[in-house]
């Protein structure tokens, strides 16, 4: 399994509100200059964020995003399995796992479920505020 582009922007993005949350709106435009990111990605990403009701969209000049909860309420998982889907490793394990006739027999099966069970135990564990917290230990690294 290889997180895309898309997963990894939503990531970043995410952080991003959840950085510069003051109680006013993040301009989309601000948000690509600080990741390095095309707005127009950016736009198709934070459309997929908001219908899911993770972000919430004000409008007009000084319009911008919201997170629509707290960070600590939005994990890896959440948002990588928004904009990925599924997670799984192999098309044979997970909740919505392909019947395969060699399961029963398949001792590779256990290697998979394995690493599906230890990659949602990571993404299911760490949120944005932890995100945030990593954040500021680094930047406080870099203090003078």
């Amino acid at each position: 399994m290889k997180i895309s582009t898309k997963g990894r922007y939503a990531l970043r993005l995410m952080l991003d509100l959840a950085t510069y949350n003051t109680g006013e709106p993040v301009s989309l435009k601000d948000v690509a200059k600080r990741q390095q990111i095309s707005d127009k990605y950016l736009e198709q990403i934070i459309a997929v964020l908001n219908k899911a009701g993770f972000v919430r969209s004000i409008r007009g000049a000084q319009g911008g995003y919201l997170l629509k909860k707290d960070p600590s309420e939005y994990t890896v998982g959440m948002i990588l399995r928004l904009t990925e889907g599924n997670l799984v490793p192999v098309s044979c394990v997970g909740e919505e796992s392909d019947e395969c006739e060699r399961r029963a027999s398949c001792v590779t099966v256990r290697i998979w479920e394995k690493m599906n069970d230890a990659i949602n135990g990571v993404v299911d564990n760490i949120t944005l505020a932890d995100m945030l917290e990593w954040q500021a230990e680094i930047s406080d690294q870099y203090s003078i």
